[in-house]
This record gives structure tokens, sequence and C-alpha cells, in this order.
């Protein structure tokens, strides 16, 4: 028989070892093309971000979902109130003063005769507008002060300890009766004046330690090394890898100052007449408890219900941004 022709392809035997290298190969290759890639890694097998990180585990937690579903519909309602609750919540009819649940009325009417189910639906405005402008200026004016005295460290450091010290030997509800009593404005600005005023203490002293902690890392030595101005290192460097607990403990703060508006308002130094406000209801509705539960159980769930949602939203943003806990 006439011999092959020599072929150096088959003089090499086959192997089970290079057949698994090249079906590792092409595995790979296959998982670069991929937009998924592994598990922690984003498209074309990039590692994946914190915030993409916290994102993606936010999506799969049910605490999250509820809690800004109850959000959105909060949300909704303050912008438009009138979409659920026609008429007027400063319309009142005494003739039915603490009457109980009746067609346009699902929640009855107050001791005045208000409709409970339209003041509960306007009140959220009044909630939700006070909570989330006091939280934007605690965090901006906290974070602010906090990130500085952190950054540049020394005096300022010192100064501002001492002055956040200060601030936290006030009690709040008692520096609330005395500043507010004096306050002849009508309006949700002074009460978020004295929300941001005596609030951005906490947020100052968890920008000073997450500032601390950054700006010890390589990329920020390696930044400066490079010639980078300190504003330049604090904005593009140190600030992103820093803002995680300032937004977890903001969230959970924002409920806060949500009862805190309720509180102030039932004392009588918060929001007054004609403002609807839940504090405002709960307080009215107070002395003819007995006669008329309706009118304080429905102002004070919408309140509970408002502050727990706010307050699971800051635990499910917290477990998702807190590496040590994943």
């Amino acid at each position: 028989m006439p011999e092959r022709p020599y072929d150096p392809e088959r003089a090499i035997a086959p192997t089970g070892a290079g057949g698994a290298m090249d079906l590792a190969a092409s595995e790979a290759e296959t998982l670069e093309k991929t937009p998924g890639g592994p598990e922690g890694t984003g498209p074309a097998g990039k590692p994946r971000s914190l915030w993409s990180d916290a994102w993606r585990d936010l999506r799969r937690n049910p605490v999250f979902i509820v809690s800004a579903l109850v959000i959105l519909f909060l949300v909704f309602i303050s912008l438009w109130p009138s979409v659920i609750a026609s008429g007027s919540p400063l319309k009142c009819d005494l003739s039915k003063a603490q009457e109980g649940s009746q067609p346009g009325a699902p929640f009855g009417y107050d001791g005045q005769g208000c409709n409970v189910y339209t003041r509960t639906v306007y009140g959220a405005r009044t909630s939700v507008t006070v909570g989330v402008c006091a939280t934007l200026g605690v965090a901006i004016l906290g974070s602010a002060l906090g990130s500085l005295a952190g950054f540049f460290g020394g005096t300022s450091d010192s100064f501002l300890s001492r002055v956040t010290d200060i601030f936290f030997a006030i009690p709040v509800v008692l520096g609330g009766l005395v500043l507010l009593s004096v306050v002849t404005s009508n309006t949700v600005w002074p009460v978020i004046g004295f929300m941001v005023l005596l609030g951005w203490p906490q947020i100052a002293r968890i920008a000073r330690g997450s500032v601390i902690t950054a700006k010890q890392n390589d990329y920020v030595q390696a930044a400066r090394a490079l010639g980078a101005s300190n504003s330049r290192i604090l904005v593009r460097h140190i600030a992103p890898n820093a803002v995680a607990p300032v937004i977890v403990v903001a969230t959970i703060a924002l409920g806060t100052f949500i009862t805190l508006e309720a509180t102030l308002s039932y004392l009588g130094v918060g929001l007054k007449p004609p403002n609807v406000s839940w504090g405002i209801d709960i307080s009215a509705a107070s002395p003819y408890i007995r006669n008329a539960p309706h009118a304080l159980l429905w102002p004070s769930g919408a309140l509970a219900l408002t502050v727990l949602a706010f307050i699971m939203l800051g635990d499910a943003v917290r477990d998702a941004l807190d590496p040590k806990l994943r």
C-alpha cells in the first residue's frame, strides 16, 4: 500500500487534556461575548460596581419592593390628591360631626364634621413635603461639613466635633417647642428649617467617618501623587466612595422627620390650621377618642404606615450597600 504523506498535525496524538483545554478556551470566549457574564461580572466579563450589585440585590428583596410601592403611592397622592379624594379637606359640616362611615366618606367625619378620608389623603402632601425637604437639607449641609472636616482634619475637624456635640445635647422636641413657639409663619418652611438646624450633626458625623476611611485608600494617594487638587480628590475620588452610608442614614431619617413634624403639630407648635396635617388631625381627634375613634385611627394609621415604609426602605438599602452583609 502506498504510504500516506507526512502530516505534522496528525503526528501529534490527541489527548483528553488538550480537548478539555480547547473546550475551556471556547467557553471563555463565549462568556466574554455573553452580555451577562459569570457571577460577579457585568457585560463582557467586566466586574460590577457597588451600585450595580446593590440594585441587583434590591430588585430581589421583597421588603424593598413593598416599601417602594407604598412610597410611590404616597408620592402620587401627594402630587395629585384629587384623583382619589373628591372635595376640599377644609369643607366641614357640623351636622355630620363624629358620624361613622357612609357613602362619600368611607372613614367617617371628625369632631368638626370634616371628611376624615379627604383630610387623610391631603395630609400625605404635608408629611411627604416636610420629610423630603428636611432630608435633602440635612443631607447636603451635614455631608458638606462632615466631608470638609474629615478631609482636612486638624483644627477644623476639632471645631466641628465640638459644635456637633453641642447640637447633639439639645433635645429635639424641647428645642422645637422653644424655637417654633415664637414663629408666626403658618407655612411648612419654619418646621423644615428647624429640622435641618438640629438634624445635620448625625449626617455630618457619618460623612466625616466615611471620608476619613476613604482618603486612606491607595487610589487617593495615587491621585495626590499625580498632582490632583484637593477639590478634585474630594469630589471625584472620595465622595462617590463615601456617600453610601449617608444615603442609608438619610433614608431612615426621612421617616423620623415625618414623625417629628406630626409630633410638633400635635403639640401645637408645628403646622397650624388651616394647614392639613396628620399631626393636626390626631391632636383634634384626641379629646373624643371614645365617641369617634375612627377620626383618630385613620390619620394615625397613615402616619405609622408611612414611617414604617421609609424605615423598611432604609433597612433594605443598608443591606444592599453594606459589603459586610453580603
